[in-house]
């Protein structure tokens, strides 16, 4: 395969297929020695059913589902930006997404291109009812999973708080506080100045937050 190739995909058919059909398979395979062959069966003979017109395939090899470079993946989600495809087919979810929320991402993408989705042993197709139903059913997944996440990092701060950890960005020492406070209400330096005055030992987030309120509580000169 060229380099051409192997960066916009492998180009298989010679002639100008009907729009609605020009489709994009995408493969993946987590190991070097794992052949894909049984995704590439599974797809053709789907798609010579169906009546879709390979375009173009894209292959990730020895990549992790987990991994974000992907660069065969990146290829084809750059084909549907540039409206090169009107269909992704694919062997199962796990095969394209990283996760649900990647999934949605990805088929909410589609769906504003225009470009159709298919999953092979998941049997869900974006074209049919039940495919759209299938969409909003992953939407609800990825929500409940932001959820659980959210929940579980919440809980794990409130253990660590019971058990007198702190959370968070360490508290600046008081007599960086004072510091700070004596510079903001005797001269009239900027947050940077006064944070170069103190050596850079807090940040310039703190520096301004503590220079506001130190300036908008100090008594008016007579």
């Amino acid at each position: 395969m060229s380099t051409k190739e192997h960066l916009s995909g492998r180009r298989r058919a010679t002639t100008k297929p009907p729009l609605g059909t020009r489709t994009a398979l995408y493969l993946r395979v987590s190991t070097a020695d794992q052949k894909p062959d049984l995704q590439y069966d599974g797809l053709r003979a789907y798609a010579a059913r169906a009546g879709l017109n390979i375009l173009l395939d894209y292959c990730d090899t020895a990549a992790s589902g987990r991994r974000e470079g992907r660069p065969r993946l990146n290829a084809l989600m750059m084909a549907a930006r540039n409206h090169e495809i009107d269909c992704v087919l694919v062997w199962k979810f796990d095969r394209f997404a990283r996760s649900t929320r990647h999934l949605l991402a990805a088929l909410e993408e589609f769906d504003h291109l225009g470009v159709r989705f298919i999953s092979v042993q998941d049997q869900v197709d974006t074209e049919s009812p039940m495919g759209r139903a299938m969409f909003t059913i992953i939407g609800a997944m990825a929500e409940l999973e932001s959820s659980l996440i959210s929940e579980r990092v919440t809980a794990g701060m409130r253990a660590a708080e019971a058990r007198g950890k702190h959370i968070g960005r360490p508290p600046t020492p008081p007599h960086i506080v004072s510091e700070i406070v004596a510079l903001a209400t005797s001269t009239d330096l900027s947050i940077r100045q006064i944070q170069a005055r103190i050596a850079g030992r807090a940040s310039r987030s703190m520096v301004g937050e503590i220079t506001k309120r130190a300036r908008v509580t100090a008594p008016a000169p007579l």
